[in-house]
């Protein structure tokens, strides 16, 4: 059923001289809102109606399937879009115009000109408001002018933005029923959210992350009407603390303003969390419950290799978008344990070298965070010791799989890792969801082999096309430091840099965490929803962040 009727109606009155032959005919000005008394019939005018009819076409508007859902009109009139006098059509899924033509100028009536049809998808739009002229200072009330529709664009892959289009007219009832139909449209877009935590660490990316957030989030989350409630994190752990007491109904999601440590933290309490209520022994989780909210990671730190693997993004404004928007996808979690305790949720981590690096790094947080890294990376190379050792294996096709020996590193991952070293991921062949994980094992090798598969990376070659490179694809992995003694225990604590008491540096999603025992990593399928894109076709993504 169509809607109100367009407001823009010529008064009506007698037909004007008939134009001579020759003379171009009159530019059409704009009508004006006439009054509902002082409007006649067009059905009793049929002379005025016909004059009507030569002064102006309308562009046929192209008629959607008829088996489409959701292409019922429910409201047409006549808006100036672009300065051109436009008649729109809405539907539950499309919003359309075409622009308002006059007569050909040869005078011929039964000629339509064609014009060029726009189409907005309402799935893109993510606010509508009124429209009004206000004076400097006036905050409310205003002469109403129309209605401004905000759209999500996708300017250029994985970059989204946001545009504005104005639909003008001077009438309060036409813009306002107008308004509410299209409010009723964008509220049933179920994943949209209408209340968000927020966390803010602001010592990520040089002390800016909070202008990150206010200066470039918090106006899109206020356009499109999101509550905000904002924890600005004080210390390590802040995070952590609230979100174990936080009423988490309370909330359509959780997010994240920060790098890889902030990022990794908020999950970690958003799922500990989530077995708290559920009434889970925290120190045993054997089958942890989902997440009850999505996680939107907005990217702003120095390194962020979770916000672009996981969901695919690189800009501040395009996370805040795909939150706003609704866009979520079901993500695989991992659970490290040891025997007696649950260490934490996580996506990915790193035994040996990686980890060692790490440890390096964070005693020299007094340095410049790239120097800090550079030098990390070239002192752990440097320190590496060698030692031959046969590798033993053993097991079935039912058993556990034990591989023995001395390794250089051991990384499992339930997500690519992205990052400027490996543009294609540290396990490029790992997906998001696919229920398994990724362990990657670096046997004893010289240095200069050892620097070769490091250098694959960064290239399109097979970083394990190397024979002392073995890669398998699991749901389980316990990891078991060999304990030494006497001058093999001296070489272990070296090896290990930055343990303590012989505790043995773990690298998890880039926060360093000690301990001695084994380590019992598990994946969990679609543990947590997060905002962001489906990034299956990883090939062409580009990682512009520092990591190790």
């Amino acid at each position: 059923m169509l809607g109100d009727a367009a407001p823009f109606l010529r008064p009506q009155g007698r037909p004007g001289p008939e134009r001579p032959p020759g003379r171009p005919p009159r530019r059409e000005q704009r009508a004006q809102p006439v009054a509902a008394g002082a409007a006649r019939s067009l059905a009793a005018a049929p002379e005025e109606r016909r004059q009507q009819q030569r002064r102006r076409r309308v562009a046929p508007l192209a008629a959607a399937p008829p088996a489409e859902a959701g292409e019922e009109p429910l409201l047409r009139g006549i808006f100036e879009i672009s300065k051109r006098s436009c008649d729109v059509v809405l539907s539950a899924r499309r919003l359309r115009w075409s622009p308002i033509l006059p007569e050909s100028p040869t005078g011929d009536s039964s000629m339509v000109l064609q014009a060029h049809e726009e189409i907005i998808e309402m799935k893109d739009v993510f606010s509508v408001k009124l429209k009004r002229r206000r004076f400097v200072g006036q905050k409310k009330g205003g002469t109403l002018l129309g209605i401004t529709i905000f759209k999500c664009v996708n300017k250029e892959e994985n970059k989204l933005t946001d545009c504005a289009i104005h639909l003008n007219n001077l009438s309060e009832d036409h813009c306002h029923s107008w308004f509410r139909h299209l409010k009723e449209i964008l509220n049933g877009f179920q994943n949209r959210p209408k209340s968000l935590k927020v966390f803010v660490n602001p010592s990520s990316h040089k002390r800016e992350a909070t202008h990150v957030y206010y200066d470039q989030v918090a106006p899109l989350f206020k356009l499109a009407n999101i509550r905000t409630d904002v924890t600005v994190t004080e210390y390590e752990g802040h995070a952590l603390s609230v979100l174990k007491e936080c009423e988490l109904q309370a909330f359509d999601g959780v997010v994240c303003v920060g790098g890889d440590g902030s990022v990794s933290e908020v999950a970690h309490g958003l799922l500990l969390k989530a077995q708290i209520d559920a009434g889970k022994d925290t120190n045993y989780i054997a089958t942890p419950v989902r997440a009850p909210v999505p996680l939107g990671v907005i990217p702003a730190g120095t390194t962020n290799i979770l916000a672009h693997t996981l969901c695919g993004i690189k800009h501040a404004v395009t996370a805040a978008l795909h939150i706003v928007m609704g866009h979520i996808q079901p993500v695989d979690v991992c659970t490290f344990s040891t025997p007696s305790k649950l260490l934490r949720f996580g996506f990915s981590a790193m035994f040996g070298f990686g980890a060692r690096t790490l440890a390096l790094a964070e005693k020299h947080r007094w340095m410049p965070s790239s120097q800090r890294k550079d030098f990390a990376f070239i002192k752990t190379l440097a320190d590496l010791k060698k030692k031959k050792e046969k590798i033993k294996k053993n097991g079935s096709k039912d058993q556990w799989h034990q591989i023995q020996g001395h390794f250089l590193n051991v990384s499992i991952m339930a997500i690519p890792c992205l990052c400027s070293m490996a543009p294609r991921g540290l396990a490029p062949n790992t997906r998001l969801n696919n229920g398994s994980m990724a362990l990657i094992v670096v046997q004893n090798t010289s240095r200069t082999e050892f620097i070769k598969h490091l250098k694959r990376y960064a290239s399109v070659k097979n970083q394990f096309n190397f024979p002392f490179v073995e890669t398998y694809t699991v749901q389980e992995v316990k990891v078991q430091p060999r304990l030494k003694s006497g001058l093999d225990a001296k070489e272990n604590t070296y090896l290990n840099a930055a343990s303590a008491e012989g505790n043995y540096p773990w690298n998890i999603d880039g926060d360093l965490m000690k301990e001695a025992s084994e380590v019992h990593v598990r994946v969990h399928p679609q543990l947590i929803d997060l905002y962001g894109v489906n990034t299956d076709d990883l090939e062409s993504s580009q990682a512009t962040c520092n990591c190790i």
